[in-house]
C-alpha cells in the first residue's frame, strides 16, 4: 500500500492507555460474558453487538453507556495510528464519491481506538470480540492488537489485510446509512436462531462486498494505492475469518447453522465482487447466493 502521502482523517478518537475511556458500568447492551461467548462462537471482525442484541440472539437491554473521559486525537507520530487515520480518510473519500453519484450525502462515522475494554453505544465491549461497528453511536471500535492476531493466529499479515478490516466495518456504517441494518433487525424478530443467523451472514457478506467497493474506488481516486499483493492480502484475510475456518480451528468441526459471517469462500468471493464492480448495487447479498 502507498499510503504515506495520503491525508489523515480527523474522525479518530484514541481511548488507549492514559487517554482511555475505560469500560465503565454500562446500564445495558451486551455484557462481557456475552462478548466472551461471541468471541468463542462467532469471532471475526464485523460483529455488531446491537444487531445481535436487538435480534434476540443475545440477551440484554437498557440504556447505552457513555465514555468516562475525553479521548485524544490520533497521535500523528504513531505509525499505526497514522495508518488507521489514513485508511479511514480513504473510506471517507471513496464513499463520499459513491453517495454523491447516487444523489445522497455520506455522513462520516467516527473510529474509536481502545485497548482491552471500553463502553460503547451498544454496551460493554472488550478486545476479545474483535473490531465492530455500533449503529447506535455510528462508531467503529478497534483495538489495534487485533492486527497482530490477524497476522499470527489467522495467518493473514499485511497492511492491506489490516485496512480491509476497517473497510469491512465502514461497510456496516454504509448499511446503516442506507437503512439496511434496521430492516434486517426487524426481519430477524421472531425468527429461530438459525434463520436469524442466516440473515446476519448476509449482512456480513454485504459488508465484505462494500469493502471491495471501497478498494475499487480508492484505487481510482489514487491510482497505484493498491497492487495485486495488497488484493491478495485482503482475500487471505477474508478467507481466514470465515466461519468454517474459525470453527475448524476452535471446535474441530463445521456447524453451518451457527454461521454469522459466512464461509471463507463466501467472504472472499463477495469482497472480489465489490472490488470488480465498484458499485453498491453489485452487493445485494440478500438476493444472490454465493
Amino acid at each position: 500500500m502507498k499510503w504515506d502521502d495520503y491525508r489523515q482523517s480527523d474522525n479518530v478518537d484514541d481511548y488507549r492507555g492514559g487517554g482511555g475511556g475505560g469500560l465503565g458500568r454500562a446500564t445495558g447492551g451486551i455484557g462481557i460474558g456475552g462478548m466472551l461467548l461471541m468471541g468463542v462462537l462467532y469471532f471475526g471482525f464485523g460483529i455488531d453487538p446491537s444487531f445481535l442484541l436487538n435480534s434476540g440472539l443475545i440477551g440484554g437491554g437498557g440504556q447505552a453507556p457513555t465514555q468516562q473521559s475525553a479521548p485524544r486525537h490520533a497521535d500523528p507520530n504513531d505509525p499505526l495510528s497514522r495508518f488507521v487515520s489514513t485508511v479511514l480518510a480513504t473510506t471517507e473519500d471513496a464513499w463520499t464519491q459513491v453517495f454523491r453519484e447516487n444523489g445522497q450525502i455520506y455522513e462520516k462515522p467516527r473510529l474509536t481506538l481502545f485497548s482491552d475494554e471500553i463502553a460503547s453505544g451498544c454496551g460493554d465491549a472488550e478486545s476479545a470480540m474483535g473490531p465492530f461497528y455500533c449503529p447506535n453511536d455510528r462508531r467503529v471500535y478497534l483495538d489495534m492488537a487485533f492486527f497482530n492476531e490477524l497476522a499470527t493466529k489467522f495467518k493473514a499479515p499485511g497492511e492491506f489485510a489490516n485496512a480491509y478490516v476497517i473497510g469491512h466495518e465502514i461497510g456496516h456504517h454504509v448499511q446503516n446509512l442506507l437503512g439496511i441494518l434496521p430492516k434486517v433487525q426487524q426481519a430477524q424478530r421472531g425468527l429461530d436462531k438459525a434463520s436469524a443467523n442466516g440473515l446476519q451472514v448476509r449482512v456480513e457478506l454485504q459488508a465484505d462486498c462494500f469493502a471491495g467497493v471501497w478498494a475499487n474506488r480508492v484505487n481510482r481516486i489514487k491510482p497505484g494505492f493498491l497492487d495485486q499483493n495488497d488484493i491478495a492480502a485482503a482475500i487471505r484475510a477474508a478467507s481466514a475469518v470465515g466461519d468454517d475456518t474459525i470453527q475448524r480451528r476452535t471446535i474441530g468441526r463445521v456447524v453451518p447453522e451457527s454461521f454469522t459471517h459466512g464461509s471463507a469462500q463466501q467472504r472472499a468471493s463477495w469482497f472480489q465482487q465489490g472490488l470488480k464492480a465498484g458499485k453498491i448495487e453489485a452487493c445485494n447479498t440478500f438476493q444472490q447466493s454465493r
